[in-house]
């Protein structure tokens, strides 16, 4: 059977018969012609059937066979829309747009440990200096020397340090 003819015969353009024949999916006797029973079979089996719907006009997004819940295409569609995501992913990952979860988490539990313990040591560090401003402020006010020991001050500072620590202790951070 000639191109022409076997194109004719199978509803593809005398194009497409060309490419089969180049790229395989035909098969031929000794003197060139196509053998049109052995080429069908060899096409279907190497066709997807979604696409050989497509190319006869059949109806779009047909389900290829029984038992499938996808069309070829959507299935590539599928594909290609993931690879996309994964290059997107990728990029953003080299811009810095996008860091690991684990590793933020890690930093922002250093963070917090860092400005906790700033805040339980500054209580050691103040209480002299605001007993000695508040000593002269009052002294300057009420003109009688008033002396507030340094201790008292650290412990009430530290007592009202914790009780903040502890409020702030409650607040979960979450990186979702």
């Amino acid at each position: 059977m000639s191109e022409r003819a076997y194109a004719a015969h199978s509803g593809l353009s005398r194009g497409a018969v060309q490419k089969a024949r180049k790229n395989g999916r035909l098969v031929l006797f000794a003197d060139g012609s196509i053998n049109a029973a052995a080429s069908d079979a060899r096409r279907g089996a190497m066709t997807d059937p979604d696409q050989q719907m497509r190319s006869r006009g059949g109806g779009e997004g047909m389900i290829s066979g029984p038992g499938e819940t996808a069309s070829y295409i959507k299935a590539r569609t599928l594909l290609t829309v993931y690879s996309a995501q994964d290059k997107q992913i990728a990029v953003q990952k080299k811009k810095g747009v996008l860091v690991d979860r684990a590793r933020a988490e890690t930093l922002v539990f250093r963070l917090a440990r860092q400005e906790r313990d700033t805040w339980v040591t500054w209580p050691t560090r103040v209480a002299a200096l605001m007993a000695a401003q508040l000593s002269a402020e009052m002294e300057k006010a009420s003109g009688v020397p008033v002396t507030i020991e340094t201790a008292i001050l650290q412990k009430v500072l530290e007592t009202h340090v914790r009780e903040q620590l502890d409020a702030l202790a409650d607040l979960r951070v979450s990186i979702a």
